[in-house]
């Protein structure tokens, strides 16, 4: 089977470009199933002026029409949410079902984007001053840039693009060159809903096209979802260069068991937000916190490794896979690097997932459930985000020494409890440093009408991902002090403030 070519979208047309080829293979099989064309400075250019012609007429377009765009770009997204799935599976590797999570996650984003005519209300004050009236409204930037890894390619573009677009902006996108295929089929959906060409665009390439984004002097914003060092990257560069900068960053997100816990519920929960997509999400739990006594805290470390050793590992297109593999043979390796690092400081392999193989499928990145017990906090399975399907326990013998372990971390995305305690709970969201917090939920992504978004290493600017604040991210507020005096009643200027008796 010959490799699929995967195309630019620029002023509303799929094309190729002379640029190096990215080749893009299935972490199922190793092997390569499409050749994504590269961007470079010039291509960025043209680009950005299509872009910017459709923004002067987009943005001035009513809102009851961008919104019917919304709608029905909504109703294309959920219609083709299987061929989405399909294409997701194929190039990351995630089951079919996950993928499809993916897809409903995205249309909370563009559900909250719809509203844009209620979210877009502005403030007005009468006759603050004799005759004077003032009032304000937020308005979009220009064209705006989305940077987007390769765990969510259909989610995280809908984080940013809907309420961009919906805001006035025009979007350019940038996705990850591991799967970028749904995003082209993101472009057709826009394009069938109605959206202006050069209002949504999509671009591919590697450093060179990101540090162009990042440079270029029409570009307003960047909103950019990946790893800690690159998201610090994104961030410095590009508002050395004014621009608006989101920049979320990598996790280690915590999940503190207290003894109280349903032992059952908890570790079947862990297991799922630790294992599910082969650990590749930026809210997974990788580290578990377990607090109280051995006696207490060692039901729980066999309750996960029972419930691990359970789950069925293999590819996408199997119905009856739960987990598929890693995005690539580095990653893998990596990956299995890390647990035998933990090994030799120490660390107890409680259940090991380095050495499986997929019959069928040994060409595959397949790694399967890993349980490491008694991780010292100095070690870099604890320190880093190992991005797979590992879990990592660190043992505590309170809440306050578990606050402890989970604040002195770098990194502050999501962090979870498990208990019965409403006190315990109280405690842990109150004095835990992370962005998002979960009460026996192990990940707390926010719905979409709220924002997403860490602390410390995870997150660099200002904002908060979609909702309210993504909305905010993407315009700007204008105030306007308006007076239209009568020719007969027209006041004297002065070159003072007005005082209180001129009011």
């Amino acid at each position: 089977m010959s490799a699929r070519s995967v195309e630019h979208v620029i002023k509303g047309e799929r094309r190729s470009t002379d640029g190096p080829a990215i080749e893009i293979t299935d972490p199922a099989t190793g092997e390569v199933i499409a050749v994504a064309s590269t961007a470079d400075a010039a291509v960025l250019e043209e680009t950005v002026a299509a872009a910017t012609r459709a923004y002067e007429s987009w943005s001035q377009m009513s809102l009851s029409k961008r919104s019917a765009v919304l709608f029905s770009f909504r109703h294309l997204v959920a219609t083709r949410r299987d061929e989405l799935a399909r294409l997701i599976s194929a190039e990351h590797g995630k089951t079919f079902d996950d993928a499809q999570g993916e897809i409903t996650r995205g249309l909370e984003n563009i559900d909250y984007a719809c509203g844009i005519g209620h979210h877009l209300q502005g403030s007005y004050a009468d006759q603050v001053s004799t005759g004077v009236d003032v009032y304000s409204y937020r308005e979009a930037l220009g064209v705006v840039a989305g940077i987007t890894p390769f765990n969510f390619p259909v989610m995280v573009p809908l984080w940013m693009a809907p309420i961009a677009i919906a805001a006035g902006n025009s979007f350019i996108l940038k996705p990850s060159e591991r799967d970028p295929s749904a995003s082209l089929l993101l472009a057709d959906l826009w394009a069938e809903a109605g959206l202006p060409a050069g209002v949504f665009s999509v671009l591919h390439g590697g450093a060179d096209l990101v540090n162009a984004i990042l440079d270029h002097p029409d570009i307003a914003a960047v909103s950019f979802v990946g790893s800690t060092p690159i998201a610090k990257h994104v961030y410095q560069r590009a508002s050395a260069n004014g621009k608006r900068v989101q920049a979320l960053g990598g996790a280690k997100n915590h999940a503190v068991i207290m003894p109280d816990a349903d032992i059952t519920e908890a570790a079947d929960h862990l297991v799922a937000a630790g294992f599910g997509s082969a650990g590749q999400r930026c809210m997974a739990i990788s580290a578990v916190v377990a607090v109280g006594t051995p006696e207490e805290t060692s039901p729980l470390v066999k309750a996960i490794a029972e419930r691990g050793r359970e789950v069925v590992v293999g590819p996408s297109t199997d119905p009856r896979s739960e987990m598929g593999p890693v995005i690539t043979p580095q990653a893998a390796e990596r990956i299995r690097s890390i647990v035998a690092t933990a090994e030799s400081e120490g660390a107890q392999i409680v259940l090991d997932g380095r050495d499986l193989t997929v019959p069928g499928y040994e060409g595959g990145n397949f790694v399967g459930p890993t349980l490491v017990d008694n991780v010292p906090v100095t070690s870099t399975a604890y320190t880093e985000e190992i991005f797979g399907p590992v879990l990592v326990v660190i043992h505590a013998a309170d809440l306050d020494e578990a606050l402890e372990i989970v604040n002195a971390n770098p990194y502050g995305n999501g962090a979870a409890i498990f208990t019965s305690s409403g006190g315990a709970a109280r405690r842990f969201q109150r004095g835990v440093q992370a962005g998002m917090v979960g009460v026996n939920v192990p990940i707390p992504v926010p719905a979409g009408s709220f924002s997403f978004g860490g602390r410390k290493d995870s997150l660099f600017g200002d904002t908060h991902i979609y909702g309210r604040e993504g909305l905010n991210f993407y315009t700007r507020a204008k105030a306007v002090t308006s007076r239209w005096p009568s020719s007969a009643a027209r006041p004297a200027a002065s070159l003072a403030f007005p005082s209180e008796n001129d009011s």
